[in-house]
């Protein structure tokens, strides 16, 4: 049995996905709908950048989006493979929306608007330069939670991304920052500031909760033709009815990715299959269980390769 999973942020390169863009007037056509949806030239951004404009926040999220949609269309449409025939869908941070829009729950268009709203309102929560993100290497959930949970008088950090059995990622303000990787250089833990520009997936991001909360009212949600997994609950959506909610809630709570995952393997899942630029989905899964099979899939010949056996 396979499983599908869809990349987030931190995925985007310029260039990614010009090769499909070239060969099939299917993904010409899907640009083309999402230039006139946001009246925006976002496929020029996605094939020929430049980086720094790509790497804003509010254009990263709908880009990536955009390029993990078109590939599952190139597969299912011009390859005819059962992509709905997976296990379950899954997507990291925004790629849920991608999970979403792909199992048909979310339309493109209002997937596309959702995520260019969601992106501005979370790069706009706080003022440029006062939040950011550390990734936290070769240390586990609980020793990490200890040393937030001694420091809080001094210092308020968050868990944003538990991603496997050795990296976590943490977020908050730029000087508690400062003093939550002082804290882990006297406990000789390895740890890396990432190039974002925003703390995501803690209550710092309250003003994105809200916008979403009013954006997301207006929004039409069908049953999935896929079993989805939140980032929230790291596990089944049970009804559709709850997916607002939970989108809602994603923004300010950790992406629970290890346990996910976790939850898909107990659950029968053999086999990942990434669909989307890079090769961080497939890179995390493999320290979380060295024995899963992945395969990310992000131009013609993956795509034409693509086995969907165990």
């Amino acid at each position: 049995m396979f499983s599908i999973v869809f990349p987030g942020q931190g995925s985007q390169i310029p260039g990614m996905s010009k090769e499909l863009y070239l060969k099939y007037d299917l993904v010409k056509k899907i640009y083309k709908q999402a230039d006139e949806i946001l009246e925006f030239p976002i496929s020029n951004l996605i094939l020929d950048g430049p980086k720094e404009k790509l790497n804003l926040t509010e254009n990263t999220q709908p880009s990536i989006f955009l390029v993990s949609y078109a590939i599952f269309q190139v597969a299912t449409k011009e390859f005819n493979h059962n992509l709905l025939n997976a296990n379950f869908f899954a997507g990291h941070s925004l790629g849920e929306y991608s999970a979403l829009a792909c199992s048909e729950a979310i339309s493109f268009p209002d997937t596309l608007k959702l995520l260019k709203i969601r992106g501005r309102a979370m790069q706009n929560a706080l003022g440029e330069g006062e939040g950011g993100m550390v990734a936290v290497l070769g240390s586990d959930l609980d020793k990490i939670n200890e040393i937030l949970m001694s420091s809080n008088k001094n210092y308020a950090c968050y868990i944003a991304n538990d991603n496997s059995n050795h990296q976590i990622v943490v977020s908050g303000l730029i000087k508690d920052l400062e003093m939550f990787t002082d804290e882990l250089n006297k406990n000789k833990i390895k740890n890396i500031k990432l190039q974002v520009s925003a703390p995501f997936h803690c209550s710092l991001m309250k003003y994105a909760s809200g916008v979403i909360c009013e954006e997301i009212k207006h929004i039409e949600i069908n049953d999935p033709k896929n079993n989805i997994i939140s980032n929230v609950t790291a596990s089944l959506i049970e009804d559709k009815s709850h997916i607002k909610d939970l989108l809602i809630q994603q923004i300010e709570n950790k992406v629970r990715w290890r346990e996910s995952i976790n939850y898909m393997i107990t659950r029968g899942t053999k086999k990942f299959i990434e669909i989307g630029p890079g090769k961080v989905l497939s890179n995390l899964i493999k320290r979380i269980d060295k024995n899963m099979i992945t395969q990310s899939i992000n131009n013609d010949d993956e795509i034409r390769n693509l086995n969907l056996n165990d």
